[in-house]
């Protein structure tokens, strides 16, 4: 780990770095002030990403005080409330970056450029296409999704002491932790789904941004193979293709990435229910408690065959009970006191992140962060994809588990709680639907959303559709070829008082309240006729409507499209299918089974 004494070559000074030192309160103050002044300029020049970077917080405590002023002198005070300040801003940039087993150390402000300089970025999606962001809900708020990669790359010696297999230093890396994050469009909750390293997907064509070398597509491999195709941006394409959900950003981290945070926090209690060795990893522990750090740390999250059935299921839940424990001791303050201890931590941990080029700032990490912390740990929830054997491999590769797997990523497609503890949402308009003499007065566009991130748009959905509202009396109905992508159906309408006419317009092709939402985005009522109704005249997981045809087959074999294999979420599902074995972030009672041939 770096140590203050070889800084980074642009910093003349500790001081002039932003690095505090124990000796000189003063500095630590024109320390403080220079990283604020450097936040705002970062932010008047780079401010450009996604939505939760416009959030009010500046560079120091979001309250647009005094933040980058240098008028103040360190003895009225101003010196001791931005160290304090900047404190608070590290212990929350670390849970940011630390919210999955995949994280970075706590950044704070110091030496600021260099540390922006440290992160590695890259391109977010490397695919032909990508889905459409979720449009914001009635209070203009948006959901965020990320995604954590957890990198076996052995490319530098410290990643060859901790990871070994020092003959694949120059094998590409491998993606084998894969989490999406999904932080609810109010900030109320969280969701996390693991994919299993091994589960076999359709990887898109990518382009690889630095050589040109393109990357067909493939159904025949396992899904952390994807991070060989170019990057992350591969990763992300097979997830949106995959699950259906827009990605937001990613973020990628090393083996030495996770033992600087598991030292930053001294140490995460994990639990096992018996004493458990795995030469694999080298993870040997007695029964009980324990609190793992550094090595001991890594060895945790990699351990496979000490843990259930030896599979990767188990090393997914292992790394759950790993997250929520680190959560919860952000959460109650940790050890990241030292300012000496905190430049060495920031220093290695920009180092070892892997970012989308929207979050490539300590800002912006900053302001994810602020999002992540209004999260209550008893409102996060943890899943693993629920999972079949792979008929083609049963012994080595699983697959989604039909109906339950798309259950799951529906919920956190529609922004609904995994935990089942969502308040119904008051949309605040009526609940009933407009006369029927009122169809010839609503107006609708109607937008063919049905391209997948692998399939092309069906033909003529829009005006299809369209041209079946205006049989069905509404004169108004238009279709607008601008492109979309989408995995569900959805309604949007712009004010409450047009809700009972979005109604009406669900009622009569048969989709569910669940698909009508009020967005101020939009300018009238719009329809986008997503990658779940590819065909046909009747809404597949809906009741018929008022198109006179009989409700339709929902079986996976007469399903209309890859995204509605019998698993769209029903009215009233509202939690994770217990097939994907969700665990709560209070939960302090989770302990790890071990494999019966792993004990000593």
């Amino acid at each position: 780990m770096p140590t203050q004494a070889s800084g980074p070559a642009q910093a003349e000074s500790p001081a002039k770095a932003g690095i505090p030192t124990q000796a000189s309160a003063p500095a630590q103050a024109d320390g403080a002030a220079q990283a604020d002044a450097a936040a705002q300029a970062d932010s008047a020049t780079q401010d450009q990403g996604p939505a939760q970077a416009d959030s009010p917080a500046e560079a120091g405590d979001g309250s647009g005080g005094d933040g980058g002023s240098g008028d103040r002198p360190a003895g009225a005070g101003g010196g001791a409330a931005k160290r304090k300040r900047t404190l608070r801003i590290v212990r929350w940039t670390a849970l940011g970056v630390s919210v999955a087993v995949l994280a970075a150390a706590g950044v704070g402000y110091f030496y600021y450029e260099h540390l922006n300089d440290n992160i590695r970025k890259g391109a977010l999606n490397l695919g032909d296409k990508q889905l459409d962001r979720p449009v914001a809900n009635a209070e203009g708020q948006r959901p965020v999704n990320i995604l954590l990669l957890g990198s076996d790359s052995r490319a530098t010696k410290e990643n060859q002491d901790l990871g070994g297999a020092r003959d694949d230093a120059d094998r590409p890396p491998l993606a084998d932790v894969q989490m999406l994050v999904h932080v609810s469009a109010d900030r109320s909750n969280m969701s996390v789904i693991s994919v299993p390293r091994d589960t076999r997907v359709t990887i898109p064509k990518c382009t690889d941004p630095d050589s040109g070398k393109v990357y067909k597509e493939t159904t025949s491999q396992i899904i952390n193979t994807s991070l060989v195709n170019g990057g992350p941006g591969c990763t992300v394409a097979s997830w949106e293709e995959l699950t259906g959900i827009p990605i937001d950003h990613f973020m990628m981290i090393d083996f030495s990435g996770v033992v600087n945070m598991a030292d930053a926090v001294g140490g995460v209690p994990v639990c096992v229910d018996a004493n458990v060795y795995d030469d694999k990893s080298g993870l040997r522990l007695p029964k009980g408690t324990h609190t793992v750090k550094g090595q001991q740390a890594l060895q945790w999250l990699r351990t496979r065959h000490g843990f259930e059935d030896g599979s990767d299921i188990g090393r997914t839940h292992a790394q759950h009970l790993y997250m929520n424990s680190m959560v919860r001791q952000l959460k109650a303050g940790t050890k990241l006191s030292d300012p000496a201890q905190l430049t060495g931590l920031a220093e290695a941990a920009t180092k070892a992140l892997t970012v989308d080029k929207d979050l490539g700032s300590v800002k912006k990490l900053y302001d994810l962060a602020d999002d992540i912390k209004r999260v209550p740990s008893g409102r996060i929830t943890m899943t693993t994809m629920p999972w079949v054997a792979d008929p083609q491999d049963p012994d080595a590769h699983v697959i989604p588990k039909p109906g339950d797997a798309d259950r799951l990523f529906s919920l956190v497609r529609n922004d609904i709680a995994l935990d089942g503890k969502d308040k119904k949402k008051d949309e605040g308009g009526a609940t009933g639907t407009a006369p029927a003499s009122a169809k010839a007065n609503i107006p609708v566009t109607v937008f063919n959303g049905t391209g997948t991130v692998v399939l092309p748009p069906a033909t003529g959905r829009g005006a299809d559709i369209a041209a079946l509202l205006v049989k069905q009396g509404f004169a108004k109905a238009v279709s607008d070829s601008t492109p979309r992508a989408q995995a569900d159906t959805t309604i949007t309408y712009p004010r409450a008082a047009l809700r009972s006419d979005a109604l009406t317009v669900a009622k009569s092709l048969g989709l569910p309240e669940t698909a009508v939402r009020l967005s101020p985005e939009v300018q009238q009522i719009t329809l986008v006729v997503g990658g779940d109704w590819r065909e046909g005249a009747v809404y597949p997981n809906g009741d018929g409507g008022d198109t006179g045809a009989p409700a339709p087959d929902t079986s996976a074999s007469a399903s209309a499209s890859p995204d509605a294999k019998n698993g769209a979420r029903k009215p009233g599902d509202n939690k994770a299918p217990e097939s994907a074995d969700p665990l709560n972030g209070d939960d302090k009672s989770a302990c790890m089974k071990v494999n019966s041939l792993n004990r000593w």
